[in-house]
Protein backbone atom coordinates (compact mmCIF):
# COMPACT_ATOMS: atom_id res chain seq x y z
CA UNK A 1 0.00 0.00 0.00
CA UNK A 2 1.34 3.43 -0.93
CA UNK A 3 -0.94 5.39 1.44
CA UNK A 4 -2.41 4.28 4.74
CA UNK A 5 -4.72 6.65 6.61
CA UNK A 6 -5.79 5.09 9.92
CA UNK A 7 -8.33 6.15 12.56
CA UNK A 8 -7.92 9.85 11.84
CA UNK A 9 -9.77 12.33 14.05
CA UNK A 10 -9.63 16.10 13.62
CA UNK A 11 -11.62 18.89 15.23
CA UNK A 12 -11.91 22.63 14.71
CA UNK A 13 -12.44 23.86 18.25
CA UNK A 14 -15.19 21.75 19.76
CA UNK A 15 -16.54 20.69 16.37
CA UNK A 16 -15.40 17.25 15.13
CA UNK A 17 -14.69 17.34 11.38
CA UNK A 18 -13.12 13.89 10.89
CA UNK A 19 -14.06 10.93 13.07
CA UNK A 20 -12.31 7.54 12.96
CA UNK A 21 -11.49 8.21 9.31
CA UNK A 22 -9.26 5.87 7.33
CA UNK A 23 -8.54 4.11 4.05
CA UNK A 24 -5.72 2.40 2.15
CA UNK A 25 -4.52 3.27 -1.35
CA UNK A 26 -2.58 0.84 -3.53
CA UNK A 27 0.33 1.76 -5.81
CA UNK A 28 -0.95 3.40 -9.01
CA UNK A 29 -4.53 3.55 -7.72
CA UNK A 30 -6.79 6.59 -8.14
CA UNK A 31 -9.23 7.20 -5.32
CA UNK A 32 -11.97 9.73 -4.70
CA UNK A 33 -13.53 11.16 -1.56
CA UNK A 34 -17.14 11.90 -2.47
CA UNK A 35 -19.79 13.66 -0.45
CA UNK A 36 -21.91 16.75 0.10
CA UNK A 37 -20.37 20.10 1.06
CA UNK A 38 -19.29 20.11 4.69
CA UNK A 39 -18.83 16.34 4.99
CA UNK A 40 -15.10 16.67 5.74
CA UNK A 41 -13.61 15.52 2.43
CA UNK A 42 -11.46 18.62 1.82
CA UNK A 43 -10.27 18.58 5.44
CA UNK A 44 -9.22 14.95 4.94
CA UNK A 45 -7.24 15.95 1.85
CA UNK A 46 -5.59 18.85 3.72
CA UNK A 47 -4.66 16.50 6.56
CA UNK A 48 -2.95 14.13 4.10
CA UNK A 49 -1.13 17.09 2.53
CA UNK A 50 -0.01 18.36 5.94
CA UNK A 51 -2.01 21.59 5.95
CA UNK A 52 -4.08 20.37 8.93
CA UNK A 53 -2.75 18.43 11.91
CA UNK A 54 -5.01 15.58 13.13
CA UNK A 55 -5.83 15.18 16.81
CA UNK A 56 -5.25 11.43 16.59
CA UNK A 57 -4.66 8.64 14.11
CA UNK A 58 -1.85 8.14 11.62
CA UNK A 59 -0.92 8.83 7.99
CA UNK A 60 1.76 6.75 6.27
CA UNK A 61 3.06 7.32 2.72
CA UNK A 62 5.36 4.73 1.12
CA UNK A 63 6.20 3.35 4.55
CA UNK A 64 7.12 6.76 5.99
CA UNK A 65 5.00 8.03 8.87
CA UNK A 66 3.83 11.56 8.13
CA UNK A 67 1.63 12.02 11.18
CA UNK A 68 0.89 9.79 14.16
CA UNK A 69 0.33 12.00 17.20
CA UNK A 70 4.03 11.93 18.12
CA UNK A 71 5.57 13.19 14.87
CA UNK A 72 4.35 15.51 12.13
CA UNK A 73 6.03 16.01 8.75
CA UNK A 74 5.45 19.52 7.31
CA UNK A 75 3.84 19.80 3.85
CA UNK A 76 7.01 20.68 1.91
CA UNK A 77 8.74 17.49 3.10
CA UNK A 78 5.95 15.06 2.16
CA UNK A 79 6.64 14.76 -1.60
CA UNK A 80 2.95 15.22 -2.34
CA UNK A 81 1.70 17.15 -5.37
CA UNK A 82 -1.41 19.33 -5.13
CA UNK A 83 -3.86 20.41 -7.84
CA UNK A 84 -6.37 23.07 -6.77
CA UNK A 85 -9.70 24.15 -8.26
CA UNK A 86 -8.37 27.65 -9.01
CA UNK A 87 -5.25 26.25 -10.79
CA UNK A 88 -2.88 28.38 -8.61
CA UNK A 89 -0.51 29.01 -11.53
CA UNK A 90 2.08 31.77 -11.30
CA UNK A 91 0.82 34.51 -13.67
CA UNK A 92 4.28 36.03 -14.24
CA UNK A 93 5.80 32.70 -15.33
CA UNK A 94 5.39 30.96 -18.68
CA UNK A 95 3.75 27.56 -18.93
CA UNK A 96 7.16 25.88 -19.13
CA UNK A 97 8.43 27.85 -16.12
CA UNK A 98 5.33 26.93 -14.12
CA UNK A 99 5.87 23.23 -14.84
CA UNK A 100 9.57 23.48 -14.00
CA UNK A 101 8.93 25.27 -10.69
CA UNK A 102 9.45 22.13 -8.58
CA UNK A 103 12.54 21.00 -10.51
CA UNK A 104 14.99 23.61 -9.23
CA UNK A 105 17.45 20.99 -7.98
CA UNK A 106 17.90 19.45 -11.42
CA UNK A 107 20.14 20.44 -14.31
CA UNK A 108 18.77 22.66 -17.08
CA UNK A 109 18.87 19.72 -19.50
CA UNK A 110 16.96 17.45 -17.11
CA UNK A 111 14.40 20.17 -16.46
CA UNK A 112 13.87 20.78 -20.18
CA UNK A 113 13.46 17.06 -20.86
CA UNK A 114 10.88 16.65 -18.10
CA UNK A 115 8.97 19.83 -19.05
CA UNK A 116 8.86 18.93 -22.75
CA UNK A 117 7.70 15.42 -21.91
CA UNK A 118 4.86 16.73 -19.75
CA UNK A 119 3.86 19.34 -22.34
CA UNK A 120 3.53 16.53 -24.88
CA UNK A 121 1.72 14.28 -22.40
CA UNK A 122 -0.85 16.99 -21.60
CA UNK A 123 -1.40 17.92 -25.26
CA UNK A 124 0.27 21.33 -24.91
CA UNK A 125 3.57 20.94 -26.80
CA UNK A 126 3.28 24.37 -28.45
CA UNK A 127 2.30 26.33 -25.34
CA UNK A 128 5.55 26.32 -23.37
CA UNK A 129 6.20 30.04 -23.94
CA UNK A 130 2.60 31.13 -23.31
CA UNK A 131 1.44 32.72 -20.06
CA UNK A 132 -1.48 31.36 -17.99
CA UNK A 133 -3.84 34.20 -18.98
CA UNK A 134 -3.44 33.17 -22.63
CA UNK A 135 -4.85 29.70 -21.95
CA UNK A 136 -8.38 28.37 -21.56
CA UNK A 137 -9.56 27.00 -18.23
CA UNK A 138 -9.05 23.43 -19.38
CA UNK A 139 -5.53 24.18 -20.59
CA UNK A 140 -4.65 25.89 -17.31
CA UNK A 141 -5.79 22.84 -15.37
CA UNK A 142 -3.61 20.61 -17.55
CA UNK A 143 -0.64 22.87 -16.76
CA UNK A 144 -1.46 22.68 -13.04
CA UNK A 145 -1.47 18.88 -13.25
CA UNK A 146 1.80 18.85 -15.22
CA UNK A 147 3.41 21.07 -12.57
CA UNK A 148 2.25 18.71 -9.82
CA UNK A 149 3.55 15.67 -11.73
CA UNK A 150 6.91 17.22 -12.69
CA UNK A 151 8.94 16.29 -9.57
CA UNK A 152 7.47 12.75 -9.63
CA UNK A 153 5.76 12.95 -6.22
CA UNK A 154 4.72 9.92 -4.26
CA UNK A 155 1.10 11.05 -4.38
CA UNK A 156 -1.09 13.61 -6.15
CA UNK A 157 -4.02 15.27 -4.33
CA UNK A 158 -6.72 16.97 -6.41
CA UNK A 159 -9.15 19.31 -4.64
CA UNK A 160 -12.29 19.85 -6.78
CA UNK A 161 -10.00 20.34 -9.82
CA UNK A 162 -12.75 20.74 -12.42
CA UNK A 163 -15.40 22.68 -10.50
CA UNK A 164 -14.73 25.94 -12.40
CA UNK A 165 -15.22 24.30 -15.81
CA UNK A 166 -18.40 23.70 -17.81
CA UNK A 167 -20.01 20.26 -17.76
CA UNK A 168 -18.74 19.03 -21.15
CA UNK A 169 -15.15 20.09 -20.48
CA UNK A 170 -15.33 18.66 -16.97
CA UNK A 171 -16.37 15.27 -18.33
CA UNK A 172 -13.63 15.28 -20.97
CA UNK A 173 -10.89 16.44 -18.61
CA UNK A 174 -11.75 13.87 -15.95
CA UNK A 175 -11.04 11.10 -18.48
CA UNK A 176 -7.88 12.82 -19.72
CA UNK A 177 -6.51 13.32 -16.21
CA UNK A 178 -7.15 9.67 -15.35
CA UNK A 179 -5.19 8.62 -18.45
CA UNK A 180 -2.33 10.99 -17.55
CA UNK A 181 -2.10 9.67 -14.00
CA UNK A 182 -2.15 6.07 -15.24
CA UNK A 183 0.55 6.82 -17.83
CA UNK A 184 2.72 8.38 -15.13
CA UNK A 185 1.87 5.48 -12.78
CA UNK A 186 1.04 8.04 -10.10
CA UNK A 187 -1.34 7.37 -7.22
CA UNK A 188 -3.90 10.08 -6.57
CA UNK A 189 -6.73 11.11 -4.27
CA UNK A 190 -9.48 13.30 -5.71
CA UNK A 191 -12.05 15.30 -3.76
CA UNK A 192 -15.35 16.10 -5.48
CA UNK A 193 -19.10 16.34 -4.95
CA UNK A 194 -19.73 15.33 -8.60
CA UNK A 195 -20.63 11.64 -8.87
CA UNK A 196 -20.06 11.44 -12.62
CA UNK A 197 -16.58 12.88 -12.16
CA UNK A 198 -15.82 10.39 -9.40
CA UNK A 199 -17.09 7.43 -11.42
CA UNK A 200 -15.09 8.50 -14.49
CA UNK A 201 -11.79 8.91 -12.63
CA UNK A 202 -11.61 6.66 -9.62
CA UNK A 203 -10.67 3.03 -9.03
CA UNK A 204 -11.99 3.35 -5.47
CA UNK A 205 -14.48 5.82 -4.01
CA UNK A 206 -15.04 6.72 -0.38
CA UNK A 207 -18.50 8.00 0.53
CA UNK A 208 -18.20 10.58 3.30
CA UNK A 209 -20.91 11.78 5.66
CA UNK A 210 -20.45 13.94 8.75
CA UNK A 211 -16.71 13.30 8.91
CA UNK A 212 -16.96 9.54 8.62
CA UNK A 213 -16.23 7.18 5.75
CA UNK A 214 -19.47 5.29 5.13
CA UNK A 215 -18.13 2.96 2.42
CA UNK A 216 -14.81 2.54 0.57
CA UNK A 217 -15.31 0.49 -2.57
CA UNK A 218 -15.27 0.30 -6.35
CA UNK A 219 -17.78 2.46 -8.26
CA UNK A 220 -19.59 -0.73 -9.36
CA UNK A 221 -20.02 -2.01 -5.82
CA UNK A 222 -21.15 1.37 -4.51
CA UNK A 223 -23.94 1.38 -7.09
CA UNK A 224 -24.95 -2.27 -6.93
CA UNK A 225 -23.95 -3.22 -3.37
CA UNK A 226 -24.28 -0.14 -1.13
CA UNK A 227 -23.38 -0.86 2.48
CA UNK A 228 -26.12 1.27 4.03
CA UNK A 229 -29.21 3.29 3.21
CA UNK A 230 -27.31 6.60 3.15
CA UNK A 231 -24.90 5.36 0.47
CA UNK A 232 -27.76 3.78 -1.48
CA UNK A 233 -29.68 7.06 -1.58
CA UNK A 234 -26.60 9.15 -2.28
CA UNK A 235 -25.33 7.23 -5.30
CA UNK A 236 -27.31 7.77 -8.49
CA UNK A 237 -31.03 8.52 -8.75
CA UNK A 238 -33.27 6.37 -6.60
CA UNK A 239 -36.19 6.09 -4.19
CA UNK A 240 -37.00 3.70 -1.36
CA UNK A 241 -40.22 1.69 -1.51
CA UNK A 242 -41.60 0.13 1.64
CA UNK A 243 -41.96 -3.64 1.43
CA UNK A 244 -42.44 -6.64 3.68
CA UNK A 245 -40.21 -9.71 3.95
CA UNK A 246 -41.97 -12.79 2.57
CA UNK A 247 -40.22 -16.13 2.93
CA UNK A 248 -36.48 -16.51 3.35
CA UNK A 249 -35.01 -14.03 0.86
CA UNK A 250 -37.96 -12.32 -0.79
CA UNK A 251 -39.71 -8.99 -0.35
CA UNK A 252 -43.27 -8.16 -1.33
CA UNK A 253 -43.92 -4.67 -2.71
CA UNK A 254 -47.16 -3.15 -3.97
CA UNK A 255 -45.95 -3.92 -7.52
CA UNK A 256 -44.90 -7.54 -6.96
CA UNK A 257 -42.62 -9.90 -5.10
CA UNK A 258 -38.84 -9.89 -5.61
CA UNK A 259 -36.17 -12.23 -4.31
CA UNK A 260 -32.53 -11.72 -3.47
CA UNK A 261 -30.87 -10.95 -0.14
CA UNK A 262 -32.73 -9.33 2.73
CA UNK A 263 -31.00 -7.63 5.70
CA UNK A 264 -29.77 -9.83 8.52
CA UNK A 265 -32.27 -10.06 11.33
CA UNK A 266 -35.28 -9.23 9.15
CA UNK A 267 -37.73 -12.06 9.75
CA UNK A 268 -40.79 -12.87 7.67
CA UNK A 269 -43.37 -10.03 7.68
CA UNK A 270 -40.73 -7.50 8.80
CA UNK A 271 -40.93 -4.17 6.98
CA UNK A 272 -37.93 -3.16 4.86
CA UNK A 273 -37.03 -0.31 2.50
CA UNK A 274 -36.18 -1.46 -1.03
CA UNK A 275 -33.97 0.63 -3.30
CA UNK A 276 -35.50 1.36 -6.72
CA UNK A 277 -33.42 2.92 -9.48
CA UNK A 278 -34.66 4.16 -12.89
CA UNK A 279 -33.22 1.12 -14.68
CA UNK A 280 -35.25 -1.23 -12.45
CA UNK A 281 -38.45 -0.13 -14.23
CA UNK A 282 -39.27 -1.22 -17.78
CA UNK A 283 -41.89 0.40 -20.02
CA UNK A 284 -44.28 -2.39 -21.09
CA UNK A 285 -47.50 -1.66 -23.02
CA UNK A 286 -48.83 -5.13 -22.17
CA UNK A 287 -48.24 -5.01 -18.43
CA UNK A 288 -51.30 -5.04 -16.14
CA UNK A 289 -49.45 -2.61 -13.86
CA UNK A 290 -49.81 1.03 -14.89
CA UNK A 291 -48.50 4.30 -13.49
CA UNK A 292 -49.30 7.97 -14.01
CA UNK A 293 -46.71 10.21 -15.65
CA UNK A 294 -46.06 13.07 -13.21
CA UNK A 295 -42.97 14.53 -14.86
CA UNK A 296 -40.36 13.75 -17.51
CA UNK A 297 -36.82 14.89 -18.20
CA UNK A 298 -35.67 14.42 -21.81
CA UNK A 299 -32.02 13.33 -22.08
CA UNK A 300 -31.89 12.79 -25.86
CA UNK A 301 -31.42 9.03 -26.02
CA UNK A 302 -33.89 8.50 -23.17
CA UNK A 303 -36.30 10.09 -20.71
CA UNK A 304 -36.20 9.99 -16.93
CA UNK A 305 -39.89 9.77 -16.02
CA UNK A 306 -41.35 10.40 -12.58
CA UNK A 307 -44.21 7.94 -12.21
CA UNK A 308 -46.95 7.67 -9.61
CA UNK A 309 -47.96 4.13 -8.68
CA UNK A 310 -51.48 3.14 -7.63
CA UNK A 311 -50.19 3.01 -4.05
CA UNK A 312 -49.38 6.74 -4.28
CA UNK A 313 -45.63 6.09 -4.22
CA UNK A 314 -43.49 7.80 -6.86
CA UNK A 315 -40.60 6.16 -8.72
CA UNK A 316 -38.08 7.27 -11.38
CA UNK A 317 -38.00 5.31 -14.64
CA UNK A 318 -35.47 5.14 -17.49
CA UNK A 319 -37.56 5.05 -20.69
CA UNK A 320 -36.45 5.19 -24.33
CA UNK A 321 -36.26 8.56 -26.05
CA UNK A 322 -38.98 7.64 -28.57
CA UNK A 323 -41.61 7.13 -25.85
CA UNK A 324 -42.84 10.68 -25.31
CA UNK A 325 -45.97 10.30 -23.20
CA UNK A 326 -47.92 13.37 -22.04
CA UNK A 327 -47.98 14.43 -18.40
CA UNK A 328 -51.02 12.91 -16.72
CA UNK A 329 -51.22 9.87 -19.00
CA UNK A 330 -50.88 6.30 -17.73
CA UNK A 331 -48.29 3.87 -19.06
CA UNK A 332 -47.70 0.17 -18.53
CA UNK A 333 -44.64 -0.79 -16.51
CA UNK A 334 -43.02 -3.82 -14.96
CA UNK A 335 -40.27 -4.14 -12.37
CA UNK A 336 -37.05 -5.91 -13.34
CA UNK A 337 -34.97 -5.75 -10.18
CA UNK A 338 -31.73 -7.58 -10.99
CA UNK A 339 -30.19 -7.06 -7.55
CA UNK A 340 -32.53 -6.73 -4.60
CA UNK A 341 -31.13 -4.02 -2.32
CA UNK A 342 -33.07 -3.74 0.93
CA UNK A 343 -32.47 -2.19 4.34
CA UNK A 344 -34.36 -2.35 7.64
CA UNK A 345 -37.26 0.10 7.58
CA UNK A 346 -36.04 3.33 9.12
CA UNK A 347 -38.93 3.78 11.54
CA UNK A 348 -38.50 0.46 13.29
CA UNK A 349 -35.84 -1.42 15.21
CA UNK A 350 -34.73 -4.80 13.90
Amino acid sequence: MILNVSQLSLSFGAKPVLQDFGFKLAEGEIACLLGHSGCGKTTALRAIAGFEQPNSGSITLKGQTLSDGRSFTPPHQRRIGMVFQDYALFPHLTVAQNIAFGLSGQSAAAQAQRVNGLLALTGLPEYGNHYPHQLSGGQQQRVALARALAPKPGLILLDEPFSNLDADLRARLSKEVRQLLKQEQTSAVLVTHDQQEAFAMADKIGIMHEGRLKQWDTPYNLYHRPADAHTARFIGTSVMLRGRVSGTNCVKLTVGEFCGTVPLGCQSCTEVDVLIRPDDIVHDHHSPITAEVLDKDFKGSHFIYTLKLDSGETVPAHIGGHHDHPIGSRIGIRMEIQDLIAFPAENQAV
